[in-house]
């Protein structure tokens, strides 16, 4: 199995887990005099093969990623580079969002705020940071689907 796959199955026992964790919700508390739909208690060992299996590829998947080594990085340093960048972008996208906000005022009277930095500096920043998440995400996508995962 490829990384890649491997995190699309992780992706899908997550939604079955919440969707259990509904059902199970549902099921452990009825009007006096109903049934249940399910058995609580069957659902609680479904949820735990589910979890378990849950555990085993999320194990699977960080240990591939610690033992990929591409260009002389592992994968988890260049996913932590990936979330480093992503907050970046975000910081740098509100931060250029707010010195660019003309703020109203209604008379001359009010106070004026100014800004302390070009805002086409800070375009330049943000601009770069999005190539590099840009460029650095599609080398992580490309290398999930050309890395076995690792089995246990």
């Amino acid at each position: 199995m490829k990384l890649a796959e491997a995190l699309s199955r992780r992706s899908a026992l997550e939604e079955k887990i919440d969707e259990m964790k509904s059902r199970l919700a549902d099921n452990v508390k009825v009007q006096e005099g109903d049934q249940p739909f399910e058995n609580p208690m069957d659902l609680i060992k479904d949820l735990d093969r589910v979890l378990t299996e849950f555990k085993m590829m999320v194990f699977r998947i960080n240990l591939t990623n610690t033992r990929t080594v591409v260009d002389g990085r592992t994968l988890t340093d260049m996913l932590a580079e990936r979330d480093m960048l992503k907050k970046k972008t975000r910081i740098l996208s509100d931060t250029l969002s707010s010195i660019t906000d003309r703020g109203s005022r209604y008379s001359r009277n009010e106070i004026k705020y100014v800004a302390t930095v070009d805002p086409a500096d800070l375009r330049r920043l943000f601009d770069d940071a999005s190539s590099k998440l840009r460029q650095l995400d599609l080398r992580i996508q490309s290398i999930g689907w050309e890395a076995d995962l690792i089995e246990y």
